[in-house]
C-alpha cells in the first residue's frame, strides 16, 4: 500500500465517487457536453433555426430558470440547446409521462407525434446489438431504437413538418446521438446466464448486494455530473477535435457498429470478467474509461453538428 501513487489514489476515489451515481444514458452534464459541442459548430443560420425549434418545448420555461442572468445572449442560446438535450432523461421522472418499458410493444412504439404523446419511450435510447464470447444463440435487435429513430428525426427536420413536430423530434436527436456513442448504448452481452443479454451492461455489478453500482451507471457517469451551464460551455471549448473525415460520417448504423467493436474490446476486458459478477474497477480501467469517453462525446458533438447543418430546414 506504501507504494500506491498520489495519482492512482486520485483515480480510484474517483472511481468510488462516479460508481455511486446512477443514471441512464451518458447523465446530464454527458448530454449537455455533446449539445454545447455541436452548437459551437451550427451555421449561423441553423443555429437561429433550432434556437427557435428549442422554446416550444413545454419545459423551455423551467430551462431559463438555470441561465445566470449574467450571461451574454450567445452563451444562453448554447445553454438552452445544451440543457434541450436532457428532456428525453427529464421526462422519466415528470408528472404526467407513462413509462411504458424498456422493450417496444403496442402500436404506439413507434409513432411520432410530437409533444401530445406521453409515453417516455425509453427504448428509444440505444440499440442493443447482441454479442458474445461463450458461442450463445444471440438474439435478435428489437425496434424501434435509437438508430431508426436518428433516421426517422433528420427526416422530419429536413421535411416541410410543422414546426411543433420538429421541436419535438429536434430534443430527441440531440439526446439519441448522445446516447448512441456511449458503447453501452449499442451492445449487450449474451451469455449462457444471460441468454437475452445483460441490458447494456446493467446486469453486470460492480459491488456486492445491497449495493447496486453497475457497469453501465459507471460509464454514464464517467465525465463527472456538473450541469452547470458555464461549466459545460468551457469543457465543451476544451473537447479535443475528431478528424473531419469521422466526424462527416453521419449514418447511425456505422456508429452503432463502432460501438458495437468498443463495447467488445475496450469495456468488456480486465477487470470485467465473464458473468455478471460483482467486479472491481481498477484505477487504469477508470483512467482509460475517461479518456474513451471524451473522446466519444466530442466526436458525438461533431457529427451532431454535422448532421444539423446538414439537415434543419
Amino acid at each position: 500500500m506504501k507504494n500506491r501513487t498520489i495519482a492512482s489514489w486520485v483515480a480510484l476515489a474517483f472511481v468510488l465517487v462516479v460508481s455511486r451515481v446512477e443514471l441512464a444514458a451518458w447523465n446530464n452534464h454527458g448530454h449537455m457536453l455533446v449539445a454545447a459541442a455541436a452548437y459551437q459548430r451550427l451555421t449561423p443560420t441553423v443555429r437561429a433555426r433550432v434556437d427557435a425549434l428549442v422554446k416550444l418545448n413545454p419545459f423551455f420555461k423551467q430551462w431559463t430558470t438555470k441561465i445566470p442572468a449574467t450571461m451574454p445572449a450567445s452563451d444562453r442560446s448554447a445553454s438552452l440547446f445544451a440543457i434541450a438535450a436532457t428532456w428525453p432523461d427529464q421526462i422519466k421522472s415528470a408528472a404526467g409521462y407513462v413509462n411504458d418499458g424498456d422493450q417496444p410493444s403496442g402500436t404506439g412504439a413507434a409513432r411520432n407525434v410530437g409533444y401530445s404523446d406521453k409515453l417516455q419511450h425509453r427504448y428509444w435510447h440505444f440499440i442493443n446489438q447482441p454479442f458474445s464470447t461463450d458461442h450463445t444463440a444471440l438474439p435478435p435487435i428489437p425496434t424501434p431504437n435509437a438508430v431508426d429513430r436518428i433516421t426517422l428525426f433528420r427526416m422530419t427536420l429536413a421535411s416541410s413538418a410543422a414546426d411543433a413536430l420538429k421541436s419535438y423530434d429536434l430534443v430527441w436527436l440531440l439526446h439519441l446521438v448522445g446516447d448512441i456513442h456511449q458503447p453501452l448504448h449499442a451492445s449487450t452481452r449474451v451469455s449462457a446466464t444471460q441468454p437475452q443479454g445483460d441490458r447494456g451492461g446493467n446486469l453486470v455489478a460492480l459491488c456486492a448486494k445491497p449495493c447496486t453500482d453497475e457497469l453501465h451507471g459507471f460509464w454514464d457517469n464517467v465525465l463527472g455530473t456538473d450541469e452547470a451551464p458555464v461549466s459545460v460551455l468551457a469543457a465543451a471549448k476544451a473537447l479535443p477535435s475528431p478528424s473531419p473525415a469521422t466526424a462527416n460520417d453521419l449514418d447511425p448504423t456505422h456508429w452503432a457498429a463502432n460501438d458495437l467493436t468498443l463495447a467488445e474490446t475496450k469495456l468488456y476486458v480486465s477487470p470485467i470478467g465473464p458473468g455478471a459478477g460483482p467486479f472491481t474497477i481498477t484505477p487504469s480501467y477508470a483512467m482509460a474509461a475517461k479518456t474513451l469517453a471524451t473522446n466519444q462525446v466530442a466526436l458525438a458533438g461533431a457529427r451532431l453538428a454535422a448532421l444539423l447543418n446538414a439537415t434543419v430546414k
